[in-house]
């Protein structure tokens, strides 16, 4: 007779609904999580919030090598699989803007502590501050080499996490267990992070946020544009903007891209309209400063960098003509920031790549390579915009892998 227990490693998004539903199903489960607490990254996300899902699941909002995985993954399992498991546990959502979904409390400890109590009612035993460093396959049996002894399983669920956000447990440990076992890695890169620039106007900037357009070029080749915030940094740019074309430019600069943004600081205004703006603006007897001038328009911090990347002669407002108009609105709506880095995986909130999916069953979340491991969240090659789609992801896989607990 089988007495051994299934093991997931990691107590996150996915290895906590992973754990409940296994348990409900009836098999013994011991979750592994190497933190002091479970759901670590649970409980910073949506600044406290827990931005916990989306309702509109498309799968156009996700990233892989393999689409048709994600296509399969999520077949049965939309929005509403979620919240009925979430409503299973007691905990009501409520929604937000852009389809956003979030616990009615606006707390992510209440997701946190309903699904502890839950694993804890079914039967589920949690190690925290329990350390991996090692997993091998003897037979049918993988045996666990950890910093609270041997422990050993027939099924093994992989629900480690990314290198994404090391301050709050991300690392690699997952892929390395993985990949000894016999599964493919694809290269993983920051997403959902902030960029870095060595432009020294920057810095003056800091602290600086508007709503603008920016436009990611690598090479000179226009790559993506997103409209949001912008916020000025000391180390370069951050904002909403930012973050969702920030897989794009992580993944460039890993190629060793030029990568430049064109930021458009008033994008609600045409070139056109914002020319017409100006022009009507000038009076002709005015001595005003044409820094003064211009902040009848933008944050004082950015006045010296619009008249310094305009080439702008004119010193007050009397001398302005057309010409220096059309210089500053090119300026303004073409703001150049080059980008050199990113702020690695401590400032990202997910990561690129992770496990070959052509190698894992996207109904069971099995390796097709070794019989009883399984894989579930953001050690897989998937991830998604911003906006709740990294959460959906990780509890529909979760709660695919649990249903391991039926066999």
């Amino acid at each position: 007779m089988n007495n051994k227990p299934m093991i997931i490693i990691g107590a996150g998004a996915s290895g906590l609904i992973a754990a409940v539903t296994s348990a409900r199903a009836g098999q013994r489960v011991l979750l592994l999580e190497q933190n002091s607490k479970i759901g670590k990254k649970i409980l910073v996300s949506g600044n406290g919030q827990c931005n916990i899902d989306n309702r509109d699941i498309s799968t156009n909002r996700f990233h892989s090598q393999n689409p048709d995985f994600i296509k399969a993954v999520f077949k049965d399992y939309g929005f509403d699989t979620v919240k009925k498991f979430f409503t299973s546990i007691g905990l009501e959502l409520t929604e937000g803007k852009d389809g956003k979904m979030f616990p009615m409390s606006l707390q992510a400890g209440s997701v946190v502590e309903l699904l502890e109590y839950e694993a804890k009612r079914v039967g589920v035993e949690i190690v925290c501050d329990c350390t991996v460093s090692s997993i091998r396959k003897d037979a049918d049996i993988f045996v666990l080499e950890t910093s609270q002894g041997t422990k050993m399983c027939r099924k093994l669920l992989l629900a480690s996490g990314s290198a994404a956000a090391p301050q709050l447990g991300g690392s690699s440990s997952g892929y390395a267990f993985a990949a000894r076992l016999g599964h493919t890695l694809i290269p993983h890169h920051p997403s959902l992070v902030q960029l870095c620039s060595e432009d020294t106007w920057v810095k003056a900037c800091a602290g600086v946020k508007v709503a603008g357009l920016a436009q990611l070029y690598a090479n000179g080749e226009y790559i993506i544009e997103k409209k949001g915030d912008l916020l000025f940094t000391n180390y370069g740019i951050s904002g909403l903007a930012i973050l969702d074309l920030s897989r794009e430019a992580s993944t460039r600069l890993s190629h060793f891209d030029y990568c430049e943004l064109s930021l458009d600081l008033i994008p609600n205004l045409s070139k056109e309209k914002l020319t017409s703006l100006l022009l009507g603006r000038i009076r002709k007897e005015s001595e005003k400063p044409l820094a003064l001038w211009l902040q009848g328009i933008l944050n004082k911090k950015l006045v010296p960098v619009i008249i310094e990347q305009s080439k702008c002669r004119a010193k007050t407002e009397q001398e302005l003509g057309r010409k220096d108009i059309n210089k500053l609105v090119h300026s303004i709506k073409k703001l150049k920031l080059n980008i050199s880095d990113t702020r690695g995986f401590r400032g990202a909130e997910v990561s690129t790549g992770g496990i070959d999916t052509n190698e894992v069953n996207p109904h069971t979340m099995e390796s097709k390579l070794t019989s009883g491991l399984f894989f579930a969240g953001e050690i897989l090659d998937v991830d998604g915009d911003r906006g709740g789609f990294n959460f959906h992801f990780a509890w529909v896989t979760g709660m695919r892998a649990g249903k391991l607990g039926r066999k």
